[in-house]
Parts: C-alpha cells; structure tokens; sequence
C-alpha cells in the first residue's frame, strides 16, 4: 500500500524548545489515521510542517508524492482545517466559501452550487447571505469545515475537528470521514477524543512531549496491550450460578462488572478450563470473551509512561 504522507525524522525547536523531534510516521494511502497527544505533544506542530505553514528543522516529508516545501501546489489537493480557525468575518458566509473553493481550484459556479448544498447539510441554509461575523463560534467552525472538504481533497488534514461541533454535526463530520475513506481518499486528524478515534481510526500515532511513543495499526496495538483478563455474562442468574462465581477457584476470582463478572488469569491461566466450568453451570452463557483494553485506557498508559521518563532526578519522587 503506498503512503498519502510519510514523515522521515522530521524536528522542529522554537527558542530552545523542542516542539517535534525525530518524528517518522506513514499514513497509508485510503486511511483513517489519528495523531494523538495531550495538550502541547507537538500534534499541531507536525501538521503545520505536513502544510509547510512552518518549516521543518530537520528530515522529510512526502506529501502526496512530494515534498510541500518544494511543490506548494500539492497542497490544492489537500483540504486542511487548523485548530486556531479564521474567516473573513466581514465576507457574507457564501461568499467566504466559495472564495477559499476557487482558491483550491474550483470554479465560482460550481463552489456556489456545492457550497449552498453543504450549507443546507450543515443546517445553515438560511444563513449564506449573512455576514460571518453574525454566526457564533460553532456555527462558524461549520463553515470553516466546509472550506476544507468542498473541493473533495485527496487528503483531509484535520486539527481537532469536532472543537464546536454539536452531537447532530459531529454526525456530518463522522459521516464525511468515512464517506472519504470509501472514496479512497486518506484523512489524518489530531484529536482528544479517544472515543472518536477508536471509532474511526485504522492507524494511530500516541505522541508526548514531541516524541512517538506508539505506532500502528489500532486492531494489533489493542492486541498488543490485551492481557489475559476474560468477560463472562450470563442469561439468567440462579443459585448455583451465583454461588459458583462468588467462590475461589484455582483460575482465580471473579469480579462483578455491569451486567456480568471479569475474571484475571494469570500468564499460565486457560481459558478453556474456565468455559468448561461455565458449561457445567445450569445458567446458558450469553458472552465469554476476552476483555480488550479502550484506546483511551492505553493512552493513559503510554503518555503517563513517557511523562514518568522525562521526569528530572530531582523531582522524579513527588
């Protein structure tokens, strides 16, 4: 599979600071891929040298075949929506969309044909001739979404793009990235929001304080960090059920968990020992599964480990 944007160990230091270091990464092409970090990993950073906003200190970068610093025009084949927004707040609101549409290669009826159709999607349709500066904040990072994906970019590069958004149109947003990805187009986006990411992303980069600290495919990180922790929920609850999952047993205990109880095997646990006790319970076993850690459970994991290393000596006991 070839790769819509590879990163080759790309820096980047303000005054001393080390924003971006040695950061390689490839986003396959017809991907989701979410760029991960808390506030200040450097996510933003990476994604304005991706759109040669702010210029690399050090190693590649292959957008799209080529290298932004050298090809600007690769960059009208991407759409791109940045975590600070800006619109000309003076334009009318058609009008600011079909401006930034013809700056990616539109022409001006089409960009108004296409940009009063997102309007209507985005329940602004009876808002294209007012000023922009009449809209608030979130329905004007609406209309900065639709500058991004109007001209149908081989790429989408979004820098927290559900910031403003309510649920309805965090439905559009969810909908166009996939409808994206079906077309064989590639989104990246920085997000905070795990659920989202494991909802959308195929690939995932966790970076802290600059650095990769995680890398890939999300099924196989999420296999990765499994342990050998198992899910058991029952269709009905009898005596002998109840009485055999609040026992000791040599596999180990069982913990209550919503609906049903978890139990912790260690490294030389068989799961098939603890079905066949199941089976002989006068309950039906509805699920027996094993318990996979959330994208969220091993970002906490993973930044926090990073955070913990970077720590002073001085200070590495508070």
């Amino acid at each position: 599979m070839s790769n819509a944007l590879l990163l080759e160990g790309v820096s980047k230091r303000y005054a001393g600071h080390v924003a971006v270091d040695d950061l390689s990464l490839a986003v396959p092409s017809g991907s989701i891929y979410g760029i991960l970090g808390p506030n200040g990993a450097g996510k933003s950073s990476t994604l304005r040298m991706v759109m040669n906003i702010i210029i690399r200190d050090a190693g590649r970068i292959t957008l799209l075949g080529a290298d932004p610093e050298r090809d600007r025009g690769v960059l009208r084949r991407v759409g791109y929506l940045p975590e600070e927004r800006g619109l000309y707040r003076k334009m009318r609101v058609l009008d600011v969309i079909v401006f930034f549409a013809q700056l990616k290669g539109l022409d001006a009826r089409t960009a108004r044909t296409e940009g009063t159709a997102w309007l209507e999607r985005m329940g602004l349709g009876a808002w294209g001739r007012a000023k922009v500066e009449a809209l608030s904040k979130g329905m004007q990072q609406k209309v900065q979404f639709i500058t991004t994906v109007i001209h149908r970019p081989d790429l989408l590069i979004l820098d927290e793009p559900a910031s403003g958004l309510d649920p309805v149109n965090q439905e559009v947003l969810r909908d166009t990235i996939l409808s994206a990805r079906d077309q064989g187009r590639t989104v990246l986006f920085s997000t905070h929001n795990m659920m989202q990411a494991e909802e959308l992303c195929e690939h995932v980069c966790i970076i802290a304080s600059g650095r990769k600290v995680l890398d890939g495919r999300l099924r196989d990180i999420r296999r990765e960090y499994r342990g050998n922790r198992w899910r058991v929920e029952l269709e009905e609850r009898t005596e002998q059920a109840e009485r055999f999952l609040s026992s000791p047993h040599g596999f180990g205990a069982f913990e209550p968990a919503g609906d049903g109880w978890e139990v912790e095997l260690d490294d030389a646990g068989d799961p098939q020992q603890v079905m066949s006790a199941l089976a002989g319970l006068d309950a039906r076993v509805s699920r027996y599964q094993r318990v996979e850690p959330s994208l969220h459970q091993i970002f906490v994991q993973r930044v926090g480990d990073a955070a913990t290393a970077e720590r002073r000596p001085e200070v590495a006991h508070v």
